[in-house]
């Protein structure tokens, strides 16, 4: 099974970018990483093949000290690359790499919010407006409104409580809010999301953020009962940055469901090339799962 799998996933890669193959030059990506409360030797391999293999982009890794030691020498160069792919929550950067990253993004920078990377620097207060929304670590009312849907309608509420926390893993439906932004275009209004956690509660500045896709959070699989958001994009300076909730890959050597299917593999090829060009480029595989 792990081979038809692998088979699937270089195909709809192909598909995915068969119709920019002649581009000149590939997107130079970061995946940044290093320390994760998911199993990011896995996590950041997979998103670095996928983008690898889009024939769009080319990323590099750059994988920070490990928890405890010594974070001055960790100051990657953000300037080399388009966008930057956060995969990352763990102890805090230097002061060196905190400024070289803000400038990077004011400057224009991309970046790509992954899953548990809205989990980290709580107290960083621009990382915040970069990520829009966040959960755990504390999060609380303090650190800015829940973002959810109800009857269509986007709620920002106030009311105090944690941020953070999600249900059981299971497949569910992401349903389109926005569907004419170049990350969204062309995709179905609904569609089915492969097994996944299904973030719920998250709240934070919200400055400059819209909100793309949502899920129903249900209660009998430990959610909210409510709309939450799935896909997001924020404008922080001259920068752009997508943010996803989808593909957390746990412990172990797989299957990685989460991140496996073309739900996860197209919406982050997508938003990564939106986030480095402000563009989208790709074609929506005739396979992209539906209701």
């Amino acid at each position: 099974m792990k081979t038809v799998k692998k088979i699937f996933v270089l195909f709809l890669i192909f598909l995915i970018s068969s119709d920019i193959l002649n581009a000149k030059d590939p997107i130079k990506v970061l995946v940044l990483t290093g320390q994760n409360n998911h199993n990011w030797q896995a996590s950041s391999v997979i998103l670095q093949k996928y983008l690898n293999e889009s024939g769009i982009f080319a990323a590099d890794l750059a994988v920070s000290p490990k928890t405890g030691e010594d974070m001055s020498s960790f100051c990657p160069d953000f300037s080399a690359y388009k966008a930057v792919v956060l995969d990352y929550t763990g102890d805090s950067w230097s002061e060196k790499t905190n400024k070289a990253f803000l400038e990077y993004v004011n400057g224009g920078g991309g970046v790509v919010v992954y899953h548990a990377a809205n989990n980290a620097f709580r107290n960083w207060k621009e990382y915040n407006e970069i990520t829009g929304l966040g959960g755990w670590d504390n999060r609380n009312e303090t650190d800015g409104p829940y973002v959810y849907f109800r009857d269509g309608n986007e709620v920002r509420d106030t009311t105090p409580g944690p941020g953070g926390s999600h249900g059981k893993k299971h497949e569910y439906k992401i349903a389109l809010r926005i569907k004419d932004h170049p990350i969204t275009k062309g995709l179905p209004e609904i569609w089915t999301h492969s097994k996944d956690e299904l973030y719920d509660r998250l709240r934070g500045p919200a400055k400059n953020l819209t909100v793309l896709a949502t899920a129903w959070s249900d209660k009998e699989t430990g959610g909210t009962g409510r709309d939450e958001p799935v896909l997001m994009v924020i404008k922080w300076g001259k920068g752009r940055v997508f943010h996803t909730i989808l593909g957390h890959v746990g412990a172990g050597d797989g299957p990685y469901p989460a991140v496996e299917g073309a739900s996860f593999i197209v919406t982050f090829l997508r938003g990564t090339e939106w986030a480095a060009t402000g563009k989208v480029s790709q074609g929506v595989p005739d396979d992209f799962p539906c209701k």
